[in-house]
């Protein structure tokens, strides 16, 4: 296990270093070492790690939720108003909506396939994006439109979204009915969620006045009840719902919002610990590639991707019409809505796992979707902010 451990860290953060020197996003390094190290090439990772592979890209991506939450001011959220809602579930649908239309005619799958493979699609990135967009926040750039809060908050409740919509079609492909009632799970989700982390949030800022507490002790503290609030999600099954990592998000926002001086100097240690849990996330998601079902995807699994993204990106620019944006600054954000990575990898094998007969062909578009839209859209973020955004 040292080994392999040692493995994904050297290898993923020297890969990263390389793919950065030539202009290239660090992720597609680490993406490329996980798919290299992993099971289905060299096989270097020890079993008993991809075993718990979920929980530590889960880790990874709440360590990066709750930076997210530090560092979002809910005043600079409330002026986007609007498109910041629409950002969480139109881009989504056109999405599912443009896969509706363009598989069963590329592919020969039925209508409820491609809803399920829409939904498997449909999810953006929080993993590639929130780093993103906290790096445009420290360096000013779309701050004075708040591009980049909406953005962020958008692409984490986007995932809410998506995943009950997969749940719900995934339930009807196995049962043959579906329950309106699924659908409350999306509100739900989303309300309970954002209650529960302000309350939890609160609770804490409380904690913090109270006792002394070292920032070192506040930033355990507040990882741990993080991983609680995720817990709670999956312990809630029910008709009532709720999202651990938009609860996180919250938490991290209403800390920022009563204890500003202190969500700073937090803010600056989760940035430190988000520079090991990136190696993690990334290179673990690469190992979930199976270089089979990639060399698979031939032309017409390409043609459908760059389809569906073009619903998408109509999607983002709908949402953005009678905003302040500028046409550059839709652009961009059109940009920042593309990657695909965590979602993809968590549940694209599921379909195939369930048994359903379209389980392969899906899991065949998710591990291209991966390869194709993480680097490309981290790549234009990275390249495109100084030109498209004002500082």
């Amino acid at each position: 296990m040292l080994l392999s451990i040692s493995l994904i860290f050297l290898i993923g953060m020297a890969m990263g270093k390389i793919f950065d020197k030539v202009n290239l996003p660090k992720l597609l390094g680490m993406l490329l070492t996980g798919i290299l190290i992993g099971p289905y090439v060299l096989n270097l990772i020890y079993p008993a790690i991809l075993e718990v592979s979920t929980d530590l890209r889960q880790i990874a991506l709440i360590i990066i939720l709750i930076r997210a939450g530090l560092n979002l001011d809910i005043k600079d959220l409330k002026k986007v108003g609007r498109p910041a809602i629409l950002m969480c579930f139109v881009p989504a649908c056109f999405e599912i909506t443009g896969m509706l239309i363009i598989a069963p005619k590329l592919l020969g799958i039925c209508l409820l396939d491609a809803a399920i493979m829409g939904t498997v699609i449909a999810a953006v990135s929080p993993a590639v994006v929130v780093p993103r967009m906290l790096n445009l926040m420290e360096n000013g750039y779309g701050k004075n439109k708040n591009i980049p809060q909406m953005i962020m908050a958008g692409a984490s409740v986007d995932d809410v979204f998506v995943i009950v919509l997969f749940t719900a079609f995934t339930g009807l492909a196995q049962s043959g009915s579906i329950s309106i009632m699924q659908f409350l799970k999306i509100p739900t989700s989303i309300g309970f969620g954002l209650i529960g982390g302000v309350i939890t949030g609160l609770i804490l800022t409380k904690l913090f006045t109270i006792f002394h507490i070292r920032d070192t002790g506040k930033v355990i503290i507040i990882l741990s009840v993080s991983f609680l609030l995720v817990t709670l999600e999956h312990a809630l099954n029910g008709i009532v719902g709720f999202s651990g990592l938009l609860a996180v998000m919250a938490l991290g926002a209403t800390i920022q919002q009563k204890k500003y001086e202190v969500s700073k100097r937090l803010s600056s240690k989760f940035s430190k610990l988000w520079f090991g849990a990136e190696v993690i996330l990334f290179v673990l998601v690469g190992a979930t590639v199976n270089i089979k079902y990639a060399l698979n995807a031939g032309l017409l699994t390409i043609l459908l991707i760059f389809g569906v993204m073009i619903f998408r990106l109509v999607g983002v620019y709908i949402s953005l019409l009678s905003t302040e944006l500028n046409m550059k600054e839709r652009i961009f954000s059109c940009f920042a809505y593309m990657p695909k990575a965590t979602v993809q990898a968590a549940i694209g094998g599921l379909p195939l796992a369930m048994g359903l007969a379209s389980g392969e062909i899906i899991l065949t578009v998710a591990v291209a979707s991966i390869i194709i839209t993480a680097p490309i859209g981290a790549s234009l973020v990275d390249r495109s902010y100084k030109k498209l955004l004002t500082k």
